[in-house]
């Protein structure tokens, strides 16, 4: 894949997952009556489009060449954003909110704050469909959404490092309480939203 096929590849990723981006800021100001600032579900967002090495890898790895059709038919997250809430039930407000968008289309979802990884990864992922418009055409592009908690973030964030940085020979013990940490995590941040919960 040339450069230039590759910018001509993400432009509509770019511009679906920046609408994304724009709903998911106006349901963040306007899901609660009381828009004030502490009272936002979403503590901050992060965003990317695929870089043009990992489309080609990934690719790679499904046995595919890194044409402009093969990229467009297979992948479902060259365009990507990452929600970072304070709690999970104003994940799934959010995630209601969204599937309530009846011009949207979930694609595929994968709950991992219900079922976590044998790792102990919590997250919750969501592929929507996203309309573009053009001045004769509308096409959908899919765009990846994982929602997190602060505490699944933190976590998710610390395994990376601990486990991607070197090879280690305690592998399956330091998964084990990894497990165990991520558990522990979750019940501090059910524990602390009582706080907030009461009267």
């Amino acid at each position: 894949m040339t450069n230039e096929q590759y910018y001509e590849l993400i432009k509509p990723y770019e511009d679906a997952t920046q609408l994304m981006l724009t709903r998911l800021e106006i349901l963040n100001h306007s899901i609660y009556d009381h828009a004030m600032e502490e009272s936002k579900p979403v503590h901050h967002m992060q965003y990317r489009i695929k870089e043009k090495r990992s489309i080609e890898r990934k690719l790679e790895r499904l046995g595919l060449t890194d044409s402009l059709i093969n990229a467009k038919d297979n992948l479902k997250d060259i365009g990507g954003i990452r929600v970072i809430c304070y709690f999970q039930s104003e994940i799934h407000e959010l995630l209601a909110s969204l599937k309530r968008q009846s011009d949207l289309i979930v694609i595929k979802e994968k709950d991992y704050m219900t079922n976590p990884k044998a790792s102990g990864y919590r997250s919750y992922h969501i592929i929507f469909g996203v309309p573009l418009h053009t001045l004769d055409a509308m096409e959908y592009y899919p765009v990846e959404i994982q929602f997190r908690t602060l505490s699944m973030d933190f976590w998710s964030s610390l395994e990376h490092r601990i486990c991607y940085k070197k090879e280690r020979a305690n592998k399956e013990e330091l998964s084990k309480q990894l497990r165990t940490l991520s558990e522990s995590l979750a019940m501090i941040e059910e524990e602390l939203k009582g706080y907030i919960e009461e009267p």
